[in-house]
């Protein structure tokens, strides 16, 4: 039986999970420099061992209000198809290990820019984790609705 690894991390109290061959690493950090112009997803800029990295905050892209970069935030960062990108979330989970076949596509009550977002569910215990996307997650260009 096939199987993947998810990292997991929280939004909202909503389980969420990307596959691990994604995730460059997690960290917490707390100075983010403001971009004029920017997106509404983008909550700032950070630097990184020397790399600038966009910190890109998942709570807008899926439709609620920014959270505040105040103090320590945690970031996903991801490997993208171009250059790495964080996504800022609420609490970092831990790293599961799923079983393809238990893989579902995301439930008809899923609805709005969220929708867009999670390619699928997988139930753990007492819990529904949301797979994202992570092209979609972190594509602040996409309008939200």
């Amino acid at each position: 039986m096939a199987s993947r690894q998810f990292a997991t991390f929280e939004v909202a109290n909503q389980l969420f999970g990307v596959e691990v061959h994604t995730v460059q690493e997690v960290l917490s950090y707390s100075e983010y420099t403001p971009v004029p112009l920017a997106p509404p997803a983008i909550g700032g800029l950070f630097n990184l061992r020397g790399q600038v990295i966009a910190a890109v905050d998942l709570r807008v892209q899926l439709g609620m209000a920014r959270k505040a970069l105040e103090g320590q935030v945690m970031n996903v960062i991801l490997r993208g198809d171009g250059e790495p990108v964080s996504l800022v979330v609420d609490r970092i989970g831990e790293v599961v290990d799923l079983d393809d076949d238990t893989f579902e596509p995301p439930p008809d009550t899923l609805s709005g820019p969220t929708r867009e977002l999670v390619v699928g569910t997988f139930k753990l215990d007492g819990r529904l984790m949301l797979a994202l996307d992570v092209n979609q997650a972190v594509d602040t260009q996409r309008v939200t609705t």
